[in-house]
């Protein structure tokens, strides 16, 4: 009786030890770190989760164009051509193929232009942006007719 009131006692003793000593998370850090949330109560494609940081950088991009600054592009939007959607027919298709490789072309011209034609071609990669859509998946074309910069149309 008395060993298992013991073995008891040190295994109460040996648990707070444990977990006295885990690493606690830094709170503040986990307050800061952004939550990626699902817009569709089935869950989303790796597809819809990367245009919409496309779309994010796209905002970012545009404001940096009208202050007349050179882009700067942190997003891998290569993965365009990699990513699963929710319909998998449309994105192994020749022409969303297609239309992704004229994405990452204009967005390696944009990369690549002159000061002076920056917003010439921002503006042919949102447009490559609104082709496709108007084609494939015409949901959100409302926003991205809102990265327009010429006449804010």
């Amino acid at each position: 009786m008395k060993r298992s009131f013991l073995y008891i006692v040190l295994s109460c003793i040996l648990f707070i030890a444990t977990e006295a000593c885990q690493e606690q998370p830094n709170v503040e850090e986990a307050e800061t770190k952004e939550v990626k949330r699902s817009l569709n109560p089935n869950g989303d494609s790796e597809l819809a989760i990367l245009m919409r940081e496309m779309y994010e950088e796209a905002e970012r991009i545009k404001e940096q164009v009208k202050k007349g600054e050179q882009p700067e592009i942190k997003l891998d939007h290569g993965k365009i051509l990699t990513a699963h959607a929710t319909e998998p027919a449309k994105d192994n298709s020749k022409e969303f193929k297609d239309f992704a490789k004229m994405y990452l072309a204009n967005l390696d011209q944009l990369q690549k232009a002159n000061p002076e034609n920056v917003e010439m071609v921002f503006q042919s990669l949102v447009e490559s942006c609104m082709s496709c859509h108007q084609q494939l998946c015409p949901g959100p074309m409302v926003r991205i007719k809102k990265l327009r910069v010429a006449n804010n149309q």
